[in-house]
């Protein structure tokens, strides 16, 4: 984050990498796997599929599989709309 808008935002990149990776995504009481799932999750269902390209790559790194990231995304399309998942699913095809 720091190299994306530190210049502009210190204060914003020090809530991003220290409070929000540095301690919410540090928390026991769920995995760094099942915190990306529902990151993923999440950000399918709120439209924000932008933001993918960081989070895919993280949750790979973080356990989960091709196959789950792609399940998930199929799974949220019924909750959350079909355009959605359809971006979504043009950006993990892109990632992945």
């Amino acid at each position: 984050m720091q190299r994306l808008v530190g210049d502009l935002a210190p204060a914003f990149v020090h809530l991003t990498d220290d409070v929000l990776f540095g301690e919410v995504w540090a928390r026991p009481d769920l995995s760094p796997r099942d915190r990306s799932l529902v990151t993923i999750s999440s950000l399918v269902s709120a439209g924000n599929t932008e933001q993918l390209r960081a989070h895919i790559p993280m949750g790979l790194d973080n356990g989960l599989t091709r196959e789950e990231i792609v399940e998930a995304i199929t799974h949220v399309a019924f909750y959350a709309g079909w355009p959605r998942a359809v971006s979504a699913l043009t950006i993990a095809k892109e990632v992945l």
